[in-house]
């Protein structure tokens, strides 16, 4: 716990959406004090945002569990898409890379149609993508920056269940990607925050119906993590990030590496068979009750 990186990290911005490939120091993504133990055995899952930081970890950790993975990313991001499919690969694993934009509607049906095309089925559902921009207050977001938010973090997750509950077979599992700011709110992310929210919300919702069909739906809710969402935000200038996830109990933020195991927990019968509807803090310190 106390030998991952900490700050002051080095000065830098990215240009959105970021890749990892240019993050300073490059994200811990591949947990090499885990321990597979075949939880994931002959599943396959669909990630979104999984070419880079906490999704890349969780799909290289559902692959070593066992499972073969697709994975959707935009097109800048294919540097950092053809890394993870090689790392993937390379555990004997099958990795289906699924470019395109999540704020477009007809995307997220896309996705489920061509994993279930290139796999057969469809057992556990990541939505993990996220886009964000701080502000320094509420009244200088934009019609079209709300729009842009919502549409990215919570209309693909609602289309992406619809189009897959006819896939989802008993077993199966959907893990959304939360926030901190889901919970306490942000006050440079109003708009953020919000959709994060949202997401715990509905997820319990869709939790209470799914339960009879045993589905399981549950999210996770990091703190800060060292991805290339904070560097690409427009927000977050350069000496900013160079402090990020300071102000954590644990002193700096977490490494994608740290946040993949609770996926695994959540996604696995053998672990989690009797957990719906929970929203999973992953805070580094930061205490909750909801």
């Amino acid at each position: 716990m106390k030998s991952e990186p900490k700050p002051p990290f080095r000065e830098q911005h990215q240009q959105r959406p970021g890749l990892e490939r240019n993050l300073d120091p490059q994200p811990r993504w591949r947990a090499s004090r885990y321990r597979s133990a075949g939880k994931l055995e002959g599943k396959v899952a669909l990630i979104t945002g999984g070419d880079s930081g906490i999704g890349r970890a969780v799909a290289f950790l559902f692959a070593r569990e066992g499972a073969d993975v697709a994975i959707n990313y935009l097109p800048e991001e294919q540097p950092d898409a053809d890394e993870i499919r090689r790392a993937i690969e390379a555990l004997g694993r099958r990795c289906l890379l699924l470019a395109g934009d999540l704020q477009r509607p007809s995307v997220p049906a896309q996705l489920i149609e061509r994993t279930i095309s290139e796999f057969g089925r469809l057992d556990i559902l990541v939505p993990n993508a996220a886009y964000q921009t701080r502000k320094d207050s509420a009244a200088e977001v934009t019609d079209a920056e709300l729009d842009r938010t919502f549409r990215t973090n919570v209309y693909s997750y609602y289309r992406l269940v619809r189009a897959a509950l006819p896939h989802l077979k008993p077993g199966a599992a959907i893990i959304a990607t939360s926030s901190v700011t889901g919970i306490f709110g942000s006050k440079q992310l109003p708009d953020y925050s919000g959709t994060k929210g949202a997401i715990n919300a509905f997820s319990k919702a869709l939790s209470m119906e799914l339960s009879e069909r045993g589905i399981r739906v549950n999210v996770v809710a990091p703190g800060p993590v060292w991805t290339p969402l904070n560097p690409a935000d427009a927000g977050l200038p350069p000496d900013k990030v160079a402090r990020f996830g300071e102000q954590s109990p644990l002193g700096r933020p977490a490494q994608p590496e740290e946040l993949a195991p609770a996926y695994v927990f959540l996604a696995s019968d053998a672990d989690s068979s009797y957990i719906t509807g929970i929203v999973l803090p992953v805070m580094g310190g930061d205490t909750t009750g909801g």
